[in-house]
């Protein structure tokens, strides 16, 4: 690939922006590259926060969200949506990341134009096409389309490699996740003011453990769902914890929760936080409680423990170096975890003093050079 080249970045969610901005900032300060970049909007108010505050701001705008969207008609607008705009900017590669419709629309589309696909965060895989349910597929699909991998984790490069993809293609990179934590961290540092909505929060529950939640998976809707909010109950009883939950917009996920969740005094059910404010809420909680894949890296970066509520994850290496922990949706043992992590120091300290797999910040830099060939 030659000098000035151009890369379109495509995504559409909040997580794949915060993971895909600290590699948006590089390519842009690199002379080698020109860089278009194209969200399709799958999120819309979250996807903007982190838009704002990294200071992108698109060339295309598809602006797909559409309420109670189905995942086929989705899918159908993002590929041609994205179609007409590689159409339009005639890329030299086009990157994306994870594991959304909007990734996989992206990479089919540029396949079908033969333009070469650099998958970020290439490699998860649960060993379950229902878990997590469709980004596993999505994951698998693009695996198979991209022309570079950017593997977060050897664990990930080797996934790859069993599913005979070719070893030349395969790097491993770190994840861009702790890129942009460490550059959010630089900012609120700087500008403590920047996390101010946090502060009433902060105060309210003072003298109290917190515990960080995200719940959202679409597995998890219904009975797993109604099985989490009844495991924080019975944690939120305790005089000792308190629980803050920014709310996913899912209507679903907020009628169970409010329902078994609302007005408890050491709950709050709080709106999505902006990223700013996400990350310092793990930097002041105790424990993070998550169905979320991104949480599981960004936790282990901050040194907080993770219980994962599901039943399998594409990222072991948590599990594996002792950072996060499966508990899947089972009350009782959600309780019992989440009790041991608040009664017994040691537990708590060995999770969180285990080694993060994930990277040293300076994933983007690493993908930089690999575009540029």
């Amino acid at each position: 690939m030659g000098s000035g080249a151009r890369i379109l970045v495509v995504f559409g969610t909040r997580p794949e922006a915060i993971k895909l901005f600290p590699l948006i900032h590089a390519l842009e300060a690199d002379p080698r590259f020109e860089v278009r970049v194209c969200v399709s909007a799958q999120h819309r108010e979250m996807l903007d926060q982190v838009l704002g505050l990294a200071g992108i701001v698109p060339d295309h705008d598809l602006d797909l969200m559409r309420e109670g969207q189905s995942l086929d008609d989705l899918t159908a607008r993002a590929l041609t949506g994205i179609g007409k705009v590689l159409d339009e900017e005639c890329p030299d590669w086009v990157v994306v990341q994870g594991d959304t419709t909007t990734v996989m629309a992206a990479a089919l589309a540029a396949h079908y134009r033969q333009i070469p696909v650099c998958h970020v965060e290439a490699g998860l895989r649960s060993g379950d096409l229902s878990q997590p349910w469709p980004e596993e597929a999505n994951r698998r699909m693009v695996g198979a389309i991209a022309s570079l991998h950017c593997a977060p984790t050897r664990t990930s490069a080797e996934a790859l490699l069993r599913e005979n993809i070719p070893s030349a293609t395969i790097h491993v990179t770190g994840n861009t996740v702790i890129d942009a934590l460490h550059w959010v961290s630089q900012r609120t540092d700087a500008e403590p003011s920047l996390v101010s909505g946090m502060t009433e929060l902060e105060q309210r529950f003072a003298g109290k453990r917190i515990i960080g939640l995200t719940s959202h998976r679409r597995e998890n809707l219904g009975q797993g769902m109604a099985n989490i909010a009844k495991a924080v109950r019975h944690v939120a009883s305790r005089d000792d914890a308190a629980v803050i939950f920014p709310m996913h917009r899912n209507p679903e996920v907020r009628a169970i929760m409010h329902e078994q969740l609302g007005g408890l005094d050491n709950v709050a059910l709080i709106e999505p936080l902006d990223y700013l404010h996400f990350a310092r809420l793990l930097s002041v909680c105790h424990i993070v409680l998550t169905d979320s894949g991104g949480v599981q890296e960004e936790a282990p970066a901050l040194g907080k423990p993770v219980l994962v509520m599901r039943e399998t994850t594409e990222r072991p290496e948590g599990v594996t170096a002792g950072t996060a922990r499966l508990v899947g949706t089972c009350p009782h043992r959600i309780v019992r975890e989440t009790e041991r992590l608040l009664d017994d120091p040691r537990a708590h300290a060995a999770m969180a003093r285990a080694h993060n797999p994930y990277g040293d910040g300076k994933s983007a830099q690493r993908i930089c050079e690999l575009l540029a060939g």
